[in-house]
C-alpha cells in the first residue's frame, strides 16, 4: 500500500511549540507557547538546563519508573526541576517566572516519586510569570542564581527583585 498525503485536509497535530496559529476560535484554539520556558535541573550539587525534562526524559528521570506513593522510593536522592520563563520588554528580555518541583529518584532500584500535576501546574505557573522557589534549601538557591547569572547577566539585571531577592542566600 502506498502512503499518499490527503491533499486539502488538515493534519491533526498537537500544537504546544509554536505561537504562530493564526486560528482564534476553532482548530488549534487553546495551544500554549513553550518556546519561551526552559527546565533546569538541580540535581548533586549541579544546575543545568535540561530541555527533556519538557517531556520527563530529563537526565535524571531516564530508565525510572515513577510513582506517586512517596513511600515507594525510600532510599531516593531529591531532585529538584525549577521551570524558568523569558519575557520581552522595551529593555530588552528577563527572566520572568521561575517555579520548583521536587522529585526523588532511586537510580538503583529504577524507581522514583514525582506528581506529574504539580510538575504541570507549577510550569503553568512560571508561564504565568510567578515565582514559588521558597522550597528550594539555600544550595539549590545559589546554584540556580549562579547559572541564571552565568546564563545571560543581562537577562538576570533586568529581572524583576521578586525573582532577586527569593535567590538571595
Amino acid at each position: 500500500m502506498e502512503n499518499k498525503e490527503q491533499v486539502g485536509k488538515k493534519q491533526i497535530a498537537l500544537n504546544i511549540v509554536s505561537g504562530k496559529s493564526k486560528h482564534k476560535i476553532g482548530f488549534g484554539a487553546g495551544s500554549i507557547d513553550l518556546n519561551n520556558i526552559s527546565p533546569v535541573i538541580i540535581d548533586r550539587g549541579v544546575a543545568t538546563i535540561d530541555i527533556g525534562a519538557m517531556h520527563a526524559k530529563s537526565k535524571p528521570e531516564r530508565r525510572i519508573r515513577f510513582s506517586a506513593n512517596r513511600e515507594d522510593v525510600p532510599n531516593g536522592r531529591q531532585v529538584w526541576i525549577v521551570w524558568v520563563a523569558v519575557d520581552r520588554d522595551e529593555s530588552g528580555q528577563y527572566y520572568a517566572g521561575a517555579t520548583a518541583s521536587e522529585m526523588w529518584i532511586d537510580e538503583e532500584a529504577r524507581r522514583g516519586w514525582k506528581i506529574l500535576a504539580d510538575h504541570v501546574n507549577r510550569m503553568d505557573a512560571a508561564l504565568k510569570r510567578k515565582f514559588m522557589l521558597d522550597e528550594l534549601g539555600a544550595e539549590e538557591k545559589k546554584l540556580l542564581k549562579d547559572l541564571l547569572v552565568s546564563h545571560n547577566e543581562e537577562w538576570w539585571d533586568r529581572s524583576p527583585e521578586e525573582l532577586k531577592q527569593a535567590l538571595d542566600v
